[in-house]
């Protein structure tokens, strides 16, 4: 079973410049996981990315290591 906080919390330490600020809240609820995903203020511009493409790649990778346990994820960026 993949660990989704895990795995989002590595790909969101990998792209900031502070990731000793990189917090990931999970909740779950049967098969739906919902993650919230913190970083420093400063570093919000590199984990949305311009016009929001980097925060969509994330959630594309994340919604497809759900897909591989039968999962379903929702991420959401403070």
């Amino acid at each position: 079973m993949t660990d989704l906080r895990e795995t989002l919390c590595g790909i969101a330490k990998a792209i900031v410049d502070s990731p000793d600020e990189v917090f990931v809240k999970e909740t779950v609820n049967g098969k739906k996981v919902d993650l919230v995903l913190s970083v420093a203020e400063d570093d919000m511009g590199m984990v949305i990315g311009k016009h929001g493409k980097i925060a969509k790649a994330i959630r594309t990778v994340m919604r497809a290591a759900a897909s591989m346990d039968g999962r379903e994820v929702n991420v959401e960026i403070r």
